[in-house]
């Protein structure tokens, strides 16, 4: 039975619903923390071994921003033709492959190209992934805030992996050694492959649903303000997660910090769905999406205030910890707005904006290293671009799915609890989804 407004989403998540939502975060775990962040952990060997500027090192992230950019725009175009499930797993594959294959070169040109393509692979991976999460329990509608976030919370467990194991890896072979670090991630990443594939074809594919009238549409219409702040996280985020190692270290920063930096960044991408229990549950999701941008510059601003350990900490923990309560509450909002199989074309779009945003940030935070002499203004940017995105965030209304009749789709929504809709009458009536309690609501 669906959760009374008192009662935790998370309590009537079944275990096997647990199991599938964590096997198929692995796939973030390849597509993103392997992919596009654990480049922040290498960067500093492959600056030193390739004799790269700040510049350089931006460009290498923008091609993989590119290539999510590309990726986006075309999983959109072709995500209802393919479908989440097939999209998922073979841009998982791709993705681990691409990772693998760029420790197998050490020419730029190619470096950029397998770059690019773990971008392409990596954001259908991350966009399909995101749509099927939302329907682990397609009985419980409740329940997808708590999925989602789980599933978008896997990109923890890459942070724990490499932030272990590459520092010291580097640390103790050398810079010339990061290669090897490549070519570790790739293979722990088709291992991963495995288990997420098979959590992904245990999952009912949200496209199945008839075309023609009523069909609802899939764009980003009524969502402007969400997709504005959506820009500015691809804006302002990279900046970030690209030079935070690299500041760290050009202000004498041990391996032992690195080390445990990163490890925070994890366990507080792990913990983030637990420690934002009640927003997801009870908040609709432009809100949520509001309040973790505000805690991400919140995070961004600190280490401009001191690059000791316990100030990097904090600013790791407040990161990580809300990052990706971002692309989940976009999803959410994505799932609110529109119909079913509607969600992957909707995710997409957003992400074609987001990615947009992100080609920018690593060049610009570079540039503006190279050009001034350190990573500080660059930094101080990405602050705030993140404060302008969670003012946007605020603006953006609360977006319901209606159908032909212009009623209300019956719908728990995202937040976990009944929705008041108070129509055309000033009093507010529950929907109260499909437990054969209460009608339609009257519309809006």
């Amino acid at each position: 039975m669906p959760a009374t407004p008192g009662e935790s989403a998370s309590d009537g998540l079944p275990p096997s619903a647990l199991l599938l939502a964590f096997l198929l975060s692995l796939g973030v775990t390849v597509s993103n923390s392997f992919a596009r962040f654990a480049y922040a952990l290498v960067l500093p060997a492959m600056r030193e071994d390739l004799a790269w500027n700040y510049t350089q090192a931006g460009a290498l992230n923008t091609a993989n921003a590119i290539g999510y950019l590309i990726g986006a725009v075309a999983t959109r175009m072709v995500i209802r033709r393919c479908g989440n499930r097939a999209l998922f797993i073979g841009g998982v594959l791709a993705t681990a492959l691409a990772v693998l294959a760029t420790g197998l070169t050490r020419d730029l040109g190619w470096l950029g190209f397998w770059r690019l393509a773990s971008g392409v692979t990596g954001a259908a991976a991350f966009i399909a992934g995101g749509a099927l999460s939302g329907n682990v329990v397609p009985a419980r509608p409740h329940l997808g805030a708590v999925t989602i976030a789980i599933y978008f919370g896997g990109g923890g467990i890459g942070f724990l992996l490499c932030g272990v194991s590459l520092p010291l890896l580097l640390d103790a072979a050398g810079a010339a050694a990061w290669p090897r670090a490549w070519v570790w991630m790739g293979v722990a990443g088709l291992a991963m492959f495995g288990a997420s594939a098979w959590a992904a074809t245990a999952i009912a594919e949200p496209n199945q649903a008839p075309e023609g009238p009523g069909s609802g549409a899939s764009g980003l219409a009524g969502l402007g303000a969400g997709v504005f702040a959506y820009l500015m996280f691809g804006l302002g985020y990279i900046g970030y997660m690209t030079f935070v190692i690299a500041w760290m270290r050009d202000h004498g920063a041990s391996t032992a910090a690195v080390v445990a930096v990163w490890l925070t960044f994890g366990i507080a991408s792990l913990a983030g769905p637990w420690a934002w229990g009640v927003p997801l549950r009870r908040w609709v999701p432009a809100r949520v999406l509001a309040a973790a941008l505000g805690v991400l510059a919140a995070g961004a601003v600190l280490p401009l205030v001191g690059s000791g350990i316990a100030v990097m900490l904090a600013s790791a923990l407040l990161f990580g910890g809300a990052m990706w309560n971002i692309p989940g509450s976009v999803t959410s909002l994505a799932k609110r707005a529109r119909p079913k199989h509607a969600w992957g074309a909707t995710v997409a779009a957003f992400t074609i904006v987001f990615a947009a945003g992100q080609i920018a940030g690593p060049v610009a935070t570079g540039f503006i290293a190279d050009r001034f002499g350190g990573l500080a203004i660059g930094l101080g940017l990405s602050v705030a671009v993140l404060a302008v995105g969670a003012l946007a965030a605020l603006a953006q209304r609360d977006v319901v799915h209606r159908d032909d009749a212009g009623r209300e789709v019956p719908n728990r929504g995202d937040t976990g609890r009944e929705v008041p809709n108070r129509g055309n009458t000033g009093r507010a009536a529950l929907n109260r989804g499909n437990t054969g309690r209460g009608g339609p609501t009257s519309p809006g």
